[in-house]
């Protein structure tokens, strides 16, 4: 119950992010669909290519893929006041999922008997393929590859997933909205990752 729990908040916050970056990039409404699903099941596509699982498993997926089908449609039809509050609001949504999918990845890792750096890897690939595949597709920068902290609040919580494997599921959704307000914060924040350029100043 807890996966399918954590794999519906990341499926539909997702669905919503990647359908209002289409919209941001003047995508045709198929495009914001195809868009919308490719970030919410990209990245357990990803991930399920990484440890093993057939990428045919994500098919069975109905009610996720029918939760997103309805989100989609729900932001491209009321996109007029949704588009003004996505600078606001949209990094919140995609914080929201890059947690939940961690944690997810994370838990079919340890349920397979991975190694804990497995663990981890399967809650990045979750948590941030998905993000990765729809910023790449609209052309932009991903975010995991910024100065912002992204992607090693995925790894947190993998790691944390991984070195208590009989974790309690209420202590899953306190590291879910711990994942999620720390990748908040770190925009809101601008905590960044130090860099090294090689370009000349």
């Amino acid at each position: 119950m807890t996966w399918d729990v954590f794999s519906l908040i990341g499926t539909a916050a997702f669905a919503i992010s990647g359908a209002i970056v289409a919209m941001e990039e003047d995508f045709d409404m198929f495009g914001v669909y195809i868009l919308g699903m490719v970030t919410a099941f990209g990245g357990g596509a990803v991930r399920n290519v990484f440890i093993g699982v057939p990428v045919s498993v994500l098919w069975g997926q109905e009610l996720f893929f029918t939760v997103a089908s309805v989100l989609i449609a729900v932001i491209f039809f009321f996109s007029g006041y949704l588009l003004k509050t996505w600078n606001r609001w949209g990094s919140y949504f995609d914080a929201v999922g890059l947690a939940a999918f961690a944690i997810q990845g994370a838990l079919m890792a340890v349920e397979m008997e991975m190694s804990l750096f497995a663990v981890v890897a399967a809650a990045v690939l979750t948590g941030a393929g998905g993000g990765v595949i729809r910023d790449l597709l609209a052309g932009r920068q991903p975010l995991v590859f910024k100065s912002d902290i992204y992607a090693v609040w995925a790894a947190l919580a993998g790691l944390i997933v991984g070195f208590d494997t009989y974790i309690h599921d209420a202590a899953l959704y306190i590291l879910l909205i711990a994942t999620a307000a720390l990748r908040m914060l770190s925009i809101k924040f601008h905590w960044q990752l130090p860099q090294r350029s090689l370009l000349p100043k």
